[in-house]
């Protein structure tokens, strides 16, 4: 009697896990901070040694395919982790109950078969429920097996087309921005082709885009690891594209669109703390972009027709807005292991104000690889401006 109360409490304790995990990842749109989320914290997990063993491959494109895998891959596993989950579950609560099934299964695997069978409704063979609780809990394991088919036919059209329309709006930015996207090149393409309300209707395009993702993506978080079917593209990057883009409208430009760049630098600055909270990824403030990558990018700026602030004002505003996301930004990239944009992603070759010696990248290259002969320093004073082989060697 002992022994089939212990599986009964842990029959029960089994599904009753499972349910609230079910309800919290797939039916409740946005969680409460801090509350327990087994599948997340199973999927955070998984990345870490998923992407430790994807960056063993040397090749761009190898370490690309292996790291998107990770998210359709992590669904499945997801889905029939919860199915087996209540299988047994049901199978611990029939053991318990064991008089109530004819004839008695002769072992555990016998039960767990016929769990199965009254969850995914096909027959058992000869075994029945015959006394009134088990034919409850065979009732009841029924109704959940087409309960967790139609959650996951939900999860699946929500996690596709939310991933959609995610990559809509960045495939769309390539035109404007780039690949991998700048917001200095969004300013100046806008600025080349006289379409100062193209620059006004992008920042609301990713107004929208902003709360969307948001809302999105705190409720199915395995979609921040779903990556850009396109090469050279990531909607971190796109996101801080769009964002510095507002930044220096913001902080350097005279006469920019100011109404829609400041309503899109506040729902991104919104967005950057609720996913924080939510990765948790709390990096310490920095606006991780040199004064002379904002004086080049300036110059730029410049030369593209634009009227231009002080400088030295203009980069005392730049460097206190883009230090509420900019550390973020590097930081969720280089977890995401997002290959870097321009002033976003990996910066770790670049002088930074921590107190290192400078000597930019020349040095750092040479100090990650010795004796090997330093790559020509980018002309433009941008991150992306560095070729594929600095990018790789940089991340090694």
């Amino acid at each position: 009697m002992a022994l089939d109360a212990l599986w009964i409490a842990l029959g029960s304790l089994l599904l009753v896990a499972t349910i609230y995990d079910l309800f919290q990842s797939v039916l409740t749109p946005r969680p409460a901070v801090g509350r327990i989320r087994f599948s997340t914290d199973f999927v955070r997990v998984a990345w870490l040694g998923w992407r430790n063993v994807a960056r063993r491959r040397k090749q761009l494109q190898a370490r690309e395919a292996a790291l998107a895998v990770f998210a359709p891959f992590m669904v499945v596993v997801l889905l029939v982790t919860w199915g087996f989950l209540f299988i047994l579950g049901f199978a611990l609560l029939y053991s318990g109950l064991h008089d109530g099934l004819r004839p008695q299964p002769g072992s555990f695997g016998a039960t767990l078969y016929f769990s199965a069978g009254r969850l995914l409704a096909f027959g058992v063979g000869s075994t029945q429920s015959t006394s009134a609780v088990t034919e409850i809990l065979s009732v009841f394991q029924a109704a959940a097996g087409f309960g967790l088919f139609a959650l996951v036919v939900t999860l699946l059209f929500s996690l596709f087309g939310a991933f959609q329309r995610r990559e809509t709006a960045v495939v769309a930015l390539d035109a404007l921005a780039g690949a991998p996207p700048t917001g200095v090149q969004l300013l100046e393409v806008c600025a080349k082709f006289h379409m100062p309300e193209q620059l006004a209707t992008t920042f609301s395009t990713w107004q929208a885009w902003t709360a969307e993702v948001l809302e999105s993506h705190l409720a199915y978080p395995i979609l921040f690891f779903f990556r850009s079917s396109h090469d050279n593209e990531a909607w971190s990057n796109s996101f801080g594209a769009v964002m510095d883009a507002a930044t220096l409208v913001l902080s350097t430009i005279e006469g920019g669109p100011q109404g829609p760049a400041r309503l899109m630098f506040k729902i991104g600055d919104h967005f950057v703390e609720d996913v924080r909270s939510n990765l948790g990824i709390d990096p310490h403030p920095a606006a991780s972009v040199e004064r002379f990558e904002f004086d080049e990018a300036a110059a730029r700026l410049e030369r593209a027709g634009y009227a231009l602030r002080d400088l030295d004002k203009a980069w005392e505003e730049f460097h206190r807005l883009r230090a509420g996301y900019g550390g973020w930004l590097n930081l969720v990239s280089r977890a995401l292991e997002v290959p870097p944009a321009p002033w976003i992603g990996d910066r770790s070759y670049l002088p930074h104000r921590d107190g290192r010696s400078g000597g930019g990248i020349r040095a750092r290259m040479s100090r990650i690889r010795p004796g090997t002969p330093a790559p020509a320093a980018p002309s433009n004073g941008s991150a992306s401006a560095a070729s594929e082989p600095e990018r790789e060697a940089a991340r090694r």
